[in-house]
């Protein structure tokens, strides 16, 4: 298989700022793969001492991250096997919690399922208008349960019971902004990436340690995540097994 058809995760540098961008050729869909080079990249910048500041961005133009790789979640016959699977966004989730480098999220496109927990557990995230939301889960017989504690923290719990139960309707970039997803809401992506240029090199001349520590506050009370996720992700992996839920996924992939 042609290696760009497995999809990457590629980290790049400019001075202080390392740029993490990952890709799927099925709307940055993230198979298990994936998920684990994410969470590495993100821990690897992360102990870099080089590195003052990460921006975690996706490939393409008008989709950020379609979420789980469905065919992964169709070929799934265990528990054991649906939890690790579902553990892949806890892991990556927990890393952008855990990295002491503040993480900038950059999202030019349309962000379904795990690829808006990314945009809730980034630092501070950016987006075009083409940015709408979904949490996609319920629709397919399982729920948003591990990214949920991400987009409840960022948005509160009442819009992500919004997101979580209207499971089939996208909600606008500036629904998102409003709520506290979306820092800044752009035309294009050239506007967008012209604001961010000059937005990372103001905060990269930032002092690291008061970043490091504004991180710290930040995430206060979230320390318990490791055990909270390891929890939802075994809600989830139980779920998939379901007749309805492998029914529900098959029906959606052929819709």
């Amino acid at each position: 298989m042609d290696k760009r058809q497995q999809g990457s995760v590629e980290t790049s540098r400019k001075g202080g700022l390392a740029i993490i961008e990952f890709f799927h050729p099925a709307q940055n869909s993230l198979p298990g793969r994936l998920l684990a080079e994410l969470t590495q990249a993100i821990q690897d910048a992360g102990v870099d001492e080089t590195v003052k500041l990460i921006l975690l961005k996706s490939a393409g133009d008008r989709t950020f991250c379609a979420g789980a790789s469905f065919d992964e979640l169709m070929a799934i016959e265990d528990l054991d096997t649906g939890k690790a699977f579902f553990l892949g966004f806890a892991n990556v989730i927990n890393a952008l919690r855990k990295c002491p480098k503040l993480v900038v999220g950059r999202v030019q496109g349309k962000c379904v399922g795990g690829g808006v927990g990314l945009a809730s557990a980034v630092d501070f995230c950016v987006a075009t208008k083409y940015a709408s939301v979904k949490l996609s889960e319920l629709a397919v017989g399982i729920g948003p349960f591990v990214v949920g504690p991400a987009v409840e923290r960022k948005i509160g719990k009442s819009a992500m019971c919004q997101l979580a139960i209207n499971a089939t309707e996208w909600k606008s970039a500036e629904w998102a902004r409003d709520k506290g997803l979306f820092a800044e809401v752009f035309e294009d992506i050239e506007a967008m990436d012209a604001w961010l240029e000059a937005f990372l090199d103001r905060l990269e001349a930032s002092n690291p340690e008061a970043m490091n520590n504004l991180k710290s506050v930040f995430w206060e009370g979230a320390e318990h995540w490791d055990e909270l996720l390891d929890t939802r992700a075994a809600m989830s992996g139980k779920l998939v097994l379901s007749d309805y839920t492998k029914n529900a996924i098959a029906k959606f992939k052929t819709s």
